[in-house]
């Protein structure tokens, strides 16, 4: 189904409660995705304000509209609230609600009856963007209820889930070295800016991250070989994707301090109650740079609980191959799960996750997942990934055309309809 043209948008400059639209965009991807997003806006007769908060946000704001904010982060409560009433905000856009200047904006602008829509990668990969009201993961406003999913699901086209486009690992690269790079030359006319993700310093995670992905491209040819004997022996297996200690996933949306703490218990776990015959297969992030050796870190935990030789941790391989004959798979809540999910595979998560929908994943025990996993319903499974790409993606990419431009176009459709209207949050327990 195509969407309708933007000229086709009722009242694309007034909100309903007839105040004039007025986006503001905060930090977004190191890309020309944010600011060609509001070039449309612009055109179709939005107000459109960018509010740069170091070097890297002002490099990467090829638009009009921006204005800089220099001042301590300990003031910035009171300026963006100042700010959000002064200038008769009604729409903020950011990419993830969990960076330390957006929580405090998302705050205030929840406050103030300002509509906060958020980006990042999709849960759906790999030429996918959410585009989400309110937050992700575990602030989204997605349906968890399975018949809420059902309803819903009904009134949506099924998805096109072919891959459109590819975006580029490069670029992405090149982007986020410029972008910190920039950060940390000309800091100093930002002078009281305070990073907002929880990645090590600039110049040790890009030469650690290097490294690592120039071992891995080495190792590649060997970790194939280890996954094909995996899949050759026809033992019995579960797989754990690991995610990046900083990712937000883990430090908001999950109950761990850290990866290894997750990695921990699935292993303390696994080697109490698992059948014996049963093997357990870690797959690093790869994105990983490596500064904590969780390769070192899961060894010497399996060898301290006798179950060295049933797990394998891998650097790389097909993912896909492996989670397709495997038992099952567990996961914190990387987005892993949901192509589990996509492949009929049993998912267990020990996060917030926006796929964790009694019928989708199990409510098991790990005790019980290892011994007799619960398979994902396949009509339901069909319903949330109907849903998910109707309710809060868009298609497209941040870095490579033409899936950068295709994503450009729906995101600004999507904002000028006022798409992605909420439903009543789940409570987390």
């Amino acid at each position: 189904m195509k969407p309708p043209p933007l000229s086709q948008a009722i009242e694309p400059t007034v909100n309903a409660d007839g105040r004039h639209r007025h986006f503001v965009f905060l930090q977004g991807m190191p890309s020309p995705f944010f600011a060609r997003v509001a070039d449309i806006l612009r055109q179709q007769g939005c107000r459109v304000t960018r509010i740069n908060l170091c070097p890297g946000d002002r490099l990467f704001w090829r638009s009009a509209g921006a204005i800089d904010y220099r001042g301590s982060y300990s003031r910035w409560p009171a300026f963006i609230d100042a700010f959000f009433a002064r200038e008769v905000v009604t729409h903020i856009v950011l990419l993830g609600e969990q960076r330390r200047y957006h929580r405090e904006a998302v705050h205030q602008a929840k406050s103030r009856g300002i509509a906060v829509i958020v980006t990042d990668f999709g849960y759906l990969r790999p030429d996918w963007i959410t585009l989400e009201r309110d937050g992700m993961s575990g602030n989204s406003r997605f349906p968890r209820e399975p018949g809420a999913i059902r309803q819903l699901a009904a009134r949506v086209a099924e998805p096109d889930c072919s891959v459109r486009f590819a975006d580029s690992a490069f670029r992405m690269a090149r982007a986020d070295l410029l972008y910190n790079m920039v950060n940390l030359l000309f800091g100093w006319l930002y002078p009281g800016y305070r990073r907002s993700d929880l990645r090590p310093p600039t110049p040790i995670y890009t030469l650690a991250s290097a490294w690592r992905l120039y071992g891995n491209a080495r190792l590649r040819s060997r970790m194939e070989h280890i996954v094909r004997g995996i899949l050759a022996s026809g033992v019995r297996y579960f797989v754990f994707p690991l995610q990046l200690d900083f990712d937000f996933q883990i430090v908001a949306y999950s109950p761990y301090a850290t990866m290894g703490d997750a990695i921990g218990e699935v292993l303390d776990s696994f080697a109490r109650d698992a059948p014996p015959e049963t093997r357990l297969v870690l797959k690093e992030h790869p994105w990983d740079p490596a500064l904590n050796n969780w390769e070192r870190f899961t060894q010497g935990r399996a060898k301290d609980l006798g179950i060295k030789d049933r797990v394998c941790f891998l650097r790389g391989g097909d993912l896909d191959a492996l989670i397709q004959a495997s038992a099952g798979v567990v996961t914190v809540n990387s987005t892993t799960g949901i192509r589990a999910l996509q492949l009929g595979r049993p998912v267990k998560t020990l996060g917030q996750a926006i796929y964790d929908v009694p019928g989708l994943c199990s409510t098991q025990t790990l005790r019980g997942f290892w011994n007799q996993p619960n398979p994902p319903d396949p009509l339901l499974t069909r319903d949330f990934i109907k849903l998910l790409a109707a309710m809060v993606h868009i298609r497209g990419v941040f870095f490579q055309e033409p899936g950068l431009s295709h994503a450009v176009r729906e995101a600004a459709r999507r904002l000028l309809d006022d798409g992605n209207a909420p439903t009543p949050p789940r409570s987390w327990s």
